[in-house]
Order: structure tokens, then sequence, then C-alpha cells
């Protein structure tokens, strides 16, 4: 029997930094070892999974156990490196619970960069990168992902799409505009690249809409006639993309059958 998944309790995955390999030996810090062998209760000898975000998903076993710490060494690669769909998310910052809960969810929908970005509504003027990675990289050890999303640090939205790639085309989740359901606007746009734009709790001004509206790169959307609270509209956003162009779809479903 493969013993990869059949651990008392299942197996635990964590997310490192350093690179993995054959025969590799690791050195776990404090907060992963005390989790480890304190949270989880395993011991010498034990299996758990690791990932980096670079070298697939390695099975590894606890080598020795030291009182602040542990050492695990990878044994075999259990999977090939993977990414999920190529979709950003960009939304202004919300208050510090449901920020975490957005962070965690997108993660799990699989957003493979996070951009905070300040509009003139904006209530929460901080974020705090060490914890939306933290949040990031639980989600991505809980969901079975094999990378962790960008968390790209805080900035104006005007000076985010200043620097916009061309090629990536932005979803606007306008809640004040005449704009087509997502659904449809994704069901006939053309093939690219994309990401999805959500605004704060005060939505947007009536200035910053029409700028976004006039640039060639923004699709208008709808996401019905509810108002959504912010974290709601943007992860109801994320699934409806998932669903029509992400592997939640029919296309990805069918690649993932082909011989």
């Amino acid at each position: 029997m493969d013993d990869t998944l059949t651990e008392p309790g299942g197996i635990v995955r964590l997310f490192v930094e350093a690179p993995l390999g054959q025969g590799a030996q690791l050195e776990l810090g404090a907060p992963q070892a005390h989790y480890l062998l304190h949270v989880m209760r395993a011991k010498e000898g034990d299996l758990l999974c690791l990932f980096n975000g670079r070298h697939g998903e390695w099975r590894a076993r606890i080598s020795a156990v030291a009182k602040r710490g542990c050492a695990v060494r990878c044994e075999r690669q259990i999977g090939p490196q993977t990414h999920g769909p190529d979709v950003w998310l960009v939304f202004a910052p919300v208050k510090k619970t449901p920020a975490d809960y957005l962070v965690q969810k997108a993660t799990e929908l699989g957003v493979r960069r996070l951009q905070p970005v300040l509009t003139r509504r904006t209530i929460a003027r901080r974020v705090n990168l060490e914890r939306m990675r933290a949040n990031a990289i639980e989600a991505a050890e809980q969901s079975g992902r094999r990378d962790v999303p960008d968390v790209s640090p805080l900035r104006e939205i005007e000076e985010v799409l200043r620097g916009w790639p061309q090629e990536r085309r932005l979803v606007f989740c306008d809640e004040a505009g005449d704009a087509p359901p997502l659904a449809e606007a994704l069901q006939t746009a053309p093939p690219s690249v994309w990401a999805v734009l959500t605004g704060p709790e005060g939505g947007f001004e009536p200035l910053e809409r029409d700028a976004l509206r006039k640039l060639s790169f923004v699709v208008p959307v709808s996401l019905g006639e509810r108002i959504l609270r912010a974290d709601t509209a943007a992860l109801a956003a994320l699934a409806i993309w998932q669903a029509i162009l992400g592997d939640f779809g029919r296309s990805a479903i069918s690649a993932r059958r082909a011989p």
C-alpha cells in the first residue's frame, strides 16, 4: 500500500522556501515544527508532504526532532509542479477579518496574483503583506495547491493601471453601471489572460468608473441586481470566471481527460 496518503488523520502538507529534491534534508523553523509536532502530534519517522511552488510536491519523512525544531528528508516526488489558471485579483483592501477570508478563498479559487489597490473610497488604507502571505500559504497547504499566489504591495489604482500589461484583460465589476452579466461577457470575449477588479465598501467614485471604462483592456461587467459586499463580489466574480474560463470549466475538464 502506498503510505503517502494513508497516515492516521491524513497527511500534513507544508510549504517551504528551500529547494526540494531526492534526499534533500531541511530544517523546519520553530513555527512549522511546533505545528507539526504539537498541533498535529507528529513524531520522528512520520510522513508529510512538502511543496515550494517550484519543484513539485514531495513525500518527506521527519528524520530528527529537537527541542525547538525538526529535520525532514525528501524521499520521492509525488507530483510535478503545477500552477492554476493565470488570473489575478485586483482589489481594494477591506477590514482585517474579511481581508483574511478573501485572501484564503481567493487562493482556494486558484488566483495567481493578489494585488491590493487604493481607490478614493478605500477605508482600509494599509495592508499587512506578511499576514496576507501567511493566509495564502495556509490556504494553499489545505487546498492541495502546489503553488502560492504572488502577494504584491499596496499601490494606488492609477499607478497599477498605468503599468498594466495590455494583453491582460481586466474585468471591472461595476455595481453602478449598465454592463452585461459577467458570464455573458466572458463567453463572448476573445482568448486572453485575465484579472478581476473589485472596489471598496463604498464602491468606485463616478470619475474612477468613467476612467476605467475608457481603458481598452477593461471589460465592465455586472454581478447582478443585488449589491454585494466587497469581499463577496470578488469571490463571486472569481467563481464565475473559473466556471467559464478556468479549471472549473468544461474545456478544462475535457483537457484533463484527454490522453
